[in-house]
Parts: C-alpha cells; sequence; structure tokens
C-alpha cells in the first residue's frame, strides 16, 4: 500500500517541511512534493516551489521506470527458480520471459546441418538477451573451432587416409556439449522463457544447405 504522505505532512513542523524541501535528495520525490503542497495550503510557500515541482516530477518518473524495471528483474528470476524448482504450471512456463531458441533446437540443428547452426542460434538467443559481448563470444568460439577442426581433419586425412573421416561427427558433438553445457549455463542459465518458433530458421538452413549441395556438385565446392 502506498504511503499517504499528504496526512504524514500535515502532521510536520514548517522547520520539518523546510527540512524535505531543501534536502529534497535524502527523501522520495512524493515526499517532497506532498511537503510542498502543505506548505502552499499554510500559506508560506516555497520560493520557485514550481521549479521545483517541474525538476521533482521529472525525478519521479526516472525513478518509478527504474523501480519497474527492478521489480520486473525479480519477478523474472524469481520465476525462473520456480520453474527450476517444478512449482510453476507449464502454461506459465511457456508464456514467461523472452522468446529464445531453446537447448533442444540448438541440439537439433546442429545434428541436422553443423556446429554452425546451433552455434548461430545461440548466439541469437545471446543478441535477444542483449548480451552482445556473450554473443560475439560465441561466434569466436564456432569460428575458431570449425578452423581448428578443419586442419585437424586434413592432417588425419593426410597421415591415416579416409580410416578417421567419422571423427568429423565427434567434433560436432563436442559442439553440441560446450554449446549445451558451457555457453548456455554460464550466459543464460535458468532464467525462464518462451520456446521461439524454429520454422523460419528451418528454411533457411535448409535452403543454404540445398545451395551449398548443388555448388558442390557443380563445381567440386569441399565439404563442411
Amino acid at each position: 500500500m502506498a504511503e499517504d504522505y499528504a496526512a504524514k505532512m500535515g502532521r510536520k513542523t514548517e522547520a520539518e517541511l523546510r527540512d524535505y524541501v531543501h534536502n529534497r535528495y535524502q527523501y522520495r520525490e512524493e515526499a517532497v512534493l506532498a511537503a510542498l503542497d502543505e506548505l502552499a495550503l499554510r500559506g508560506i510557500p516555497e520560493p520557485a516551489a514550481a521549479a521545483l515541482v517541474a525538476e521533482l516530477q521529472v525525478s519521479k518518473q526516472e525513478t518509478d521506470r527504474r523501480e519497474l524495471a527492478e521489480r520486473e528483474l525479480e519477478a523474472e528470476k524469481e520465476q525462473a527458480r520456480r520453474v527450476a524448482r517444478g512449482e510453476a504450471s507449464p502454461e506459465t512456463q511457456e508464456k514467461t520471459g523472452p522468446a529464445l531458441y531453446s537447448p533442444g533446437t540448438i541440439t537439433i540443428f546442429s545434428v541436422l546441418f553443423s556446429m554452425v547452426a546451433g552455434g548461430i542460434l545461440l548466439a541469437l538467443n545471446l543478441r535477444a538477451l542483449r548480451r552482445t559481448g556473450a554473443a560475439l563470444l560465441v561466434v569466436a568460439f564456432m569460428i575458431g573451432y570449425l578452423v581448428a577442426t578443419h586442419f585437424a581433419l586434413n592432417w588425419l586425412q593426410q597421415t591415416y587416409g579416409n580410416q578417421y573421416v567419422w571423427l568429423g561427427s565427434v567434433f560436432n558433438i563436442v559442439a553440441i556439449v560446450v554449446y549445451n553445457l558451457v555457453f548456455w549455463p554460464r550466459f543464460i542459465g535458468q532464467r525462464a522463457y518462451q520456446s521461439r518458433s524454429w520454422g523460419g530458421a528451418l528454411l533457411i538452413c535448409g535452403l543454404i544447405t540445398m545451395v551449398y549441395l548443388i555448388l558442390a556438385m557443380r563445381f567440386g565446392v569441399p565439404s563442411m
């Protein structure tokens, strides 16, 4: 319940009311505005009261926005804790939080296409959460891992022939494990989220794969 500042200020002395005004940065804006109103009601208004009211109104709007954001963040954290404890209903879980590609979707795309597809979906999740640095870290890992895997497989092929070509799938699985057991817990955690539709991503990945296969057949583009 909001505090009744008007009634509170009605019980203050003039000196106490002036203290609220002169030391206004120590008090809530609503309290100072109520003190100014009370002084005006008593016929002893504060000089430059109009300018002070305008200043306090702007400050109050900023305070209200900050406190609302803090309440929403705390509510999101509490909801995530409830989801982790299994206390939230499935309907609540589906409607709470930002829209993200789930770990299952990231895994499926990594298996169907490559670890690049899964890494891009994870980076898009982090971008949606405004964690640009973490998204860039995922992209850097993805590029570095892809280059290292390419050279490792080439070395194995030149040294041992094609008997270890199956290791490409193992490298892909390692990347999936890193996405789900390192990046996701570290940068996303147990926050509640809505499952983002993957239809558009599937269509794009399918088209890219089809174009790549056509180029590979016509121009001998090396396989990924």
